[in-house]
């Protein structure tokens, strides 16, 4: 197990400690793990105190949402774990008034239990406390009665309408009607791709293969109802949504809020791919959406997943999920048109017009050499894989592919000679190739063309400019030399030996010379430590390991000498 902490035995205390310490608006009890409000007035003139809470590994709930405008406490027990009788009513004490509290809690027979019975204490010493129970799993939809549902991340939702209610000035029992009302119109449907692990057990509470995940999980490690095989992410944003509308009843006209909320280990990349389906699920069934958020309001540690909550919207909804709130992990916002708001972008400004004449350049001919070397980085996809993946992010040879199918697809006017082809691929290249390979030649490409363009004599002395000038171009834009262990170091000793060689031998063979001394230079890369680019990051550690750039290099060289 790799996490960061000290003891497991110290970890809610020290994490609730570093969380205080960031909210200057927030307080902890000394004695119990309870975040409080730090801004609260003297106990007569307090408003209803909302208090929630569980066991941690659900961060940022719920010490996250104490603040003005939503929670007045949290309380915290040990990881998945319900916190203690005692822990609830000093919360309760802490920071309720005559107004009294309302207990919001996930509906687990521990949360339920122990606020509950610290309530009936409370109100025994004369403060007057609801308690609000949360069910919004629809997973168990047909397994257990509606009541008996388990609480999960829709339970944000109600802190935030009660929270809103309560900084209103209502009373007690409004608040806890409020709270109830929005409690029972919200589903919530979870989906997991591995487990998480809790760190007193020190290990994973499931296993998953490589091609399964679960659907309808809960909040604490458990294993969901279902075990399913891996599904594209429209397929599971299809099925949970469909669940919940189903369970919810919600048909053609209604309006609800989406929280699609992420389980720990899941990136806002995949989150805003699951927002963006659910929006447009709903959207097609007639279902209009107020309000939305994507992100992690309530997590199970690191769990790689999500959970998709629907609040079916009433009077007075709106404006309380917008209310003003300082609790820190309330995300603001919401409001969206449901689908992404596109623009059209600006008119391409690549010259249309072509570069240089014909002349004696056959465009069958220059288009073999191009298909040629789109042949050569294909079929050299899977090597050039594994040396970006062992020195680089493993994106070369991928790029490298879609920057062939881009030569492939050039119209034939693209290849009516060699200064405008090279233009036509460098911007295709630009616009193919993803990361700084694209960009690269896309320079070297675009200023070698226009050198040639401006010549229209295509000599082998223009050709030799435009070689020296295309690689100038590199190393001016990426500010790499040679010896850095980059493409670089694959260039420059085919353009010295282009140099060298000079109109001694035939054109052909002084491009196969060039090919064999890219190829020499690209082997070198291995024993030389990279001074720019991510291999740079591995020091000493990308030895080894020929340069993914260089290679690629060495690749289409070699391919236009075979096909001269």
């Amino acid at each position: 197990m790799k996490k960061l902490i000290n003891r497991p035995a110290d970890v809610v205390r020290e994490m609730l400690e570093g969380i205080v310490a960031l909210s200057p608006g927030l307080a902890l009890l000394d004695s119990e793990n309870v975040v409080i409000r730090a801004d609260l007035p003297a106990s007569a003139g307090r408003p209803v105190a909302l208090i929630s809470g569980g066991g941690a590994g659900h961060e940022p709930a719920h010490a996250g949402y104490v603040g003005p405008g939503m929670l007045t406490a949290a309380v915290t027990g040990e990881v998945f774990t319900s916190p203690s009788v005692d822990a609830v009513l000093a919360a309760i004490r802490a920071t309720a008034g005559p107004a009294g509290a309302l207990l919001i809690v996930k509906n687990y027979t521990g949360d339920r239990l122990n606020f509950g019975l610290a309530g009936e204490l409370a109100a025994i010493e004369g403060i007057p406390t609801e308690l609000v129970v949360v069910a919004d799993d629809v997973a168990l939809s047909g397994i257990v009665a509606r009541e008996r549902r388990r609480g999960i991340a829709g339970t944000v939702l109600v802190h935030k309408i009660a929270g809103a209610a309560a900084a209103e000035g209502k009373g007690l029992a409004e608040v806890a009607d409020i709270a109830r009302s929005a409690a029972s119109r919200i589903g919530t449907m979870g989906v997991a791709l591995g487990s998480c692990i809790v760190p007193a057990a020190g290990k994973a509470g499931f296993t998953l293969g490589e091609d399964e995940i679960e659907l309808g999980l809960g909040i604490h490690g458990e294993k969901g109802v279902e075990r399913v095989g891996l599904l594209p992410a429209d397929a599971i944003t299809d099925r949970i949504v469909n669940q919940l509308v189903r369970d919810m009843a919600l048909e053609a006209g209604a309006r609800v809020a989406l929280l699609v909320n992420g389980l720990g280990a899941t990136p806002p990349m995949e989150l805003a791919i699951m927002t963006r389906r659910a929006l447009a699920t709903l959207q097609s069934r007639g279902i209009g959406i107020e309000r939305a958020w994507s992100g992690n309001f309530l997590t199970a540690i690191e769990m790689p997943g999500c959970s998709i909550s629907l609040l079916d919207m009433r009077p007075g909804d709106v404006e309380r999920l917008d209310a003003t709130t300082a609790a820190t992990a309330w995300p603001r916002g919401g409001e969206t048109t449901g689908f992404p708001h596109l623009i059209a972008a600006p008119a391409s400004t690549d010259a249309e017009a072509p570069l240089g004449e014909a002349g004696h350049f056959d465009p069958r001919e220059l288009r073999r050499l191009g298909l040629a070397v789109a042949d050569a980085l294909e079929a050299e996809e899977a090597h050039l894989t594994d040396l970006d993946s062992k020195a680089g992010d493993g994106d070369l040879g991928a790029s490298m592919v879609r920057g062939a199918q881009a030569i492939r697809a050039l119209p034939e006017g693209a290849w009516i000679n060699p200064a405008n082809a090279m233009v036509a691929i460098g911007n295709t290249l630009r616009r193919a190739i993803a990361g700084s390979s694209g960009p690269f030649y896309a320079i070297a490409l675009t200023r070698a063309g226009r050198h040639l363009a401006q010549a229209n004599r295509f000599s082998p002395d223009d050709f030799r400019e435009a070689l020296a000038i295309a690689i100038a171009a590199i190393s001016e834009i990426g500010g790499a030399r040679q010896g850095d262990r980059t493409m670089l170091d694959a260039l420059y000793p085919a353009l010295q030996t282009v140099q060298s060689l000079g109109d001694s031998v035939s054109p052909a063979q002084v491009w196969r010379e060039a090919a064999r001394a890219a190829n020499d230079g690209a082997r070198k890369t291995a024993d030389m430590t990279a001074k720019l680019g991510r291999a740079s990051y591995l020091g000493e550690r990308a030895r080894g390991t020929q340069d993914g750039g260089a290679a690629a290099v060495a690749i289409w060289m070699e391919a236009l000498a075979t096909s001269l």
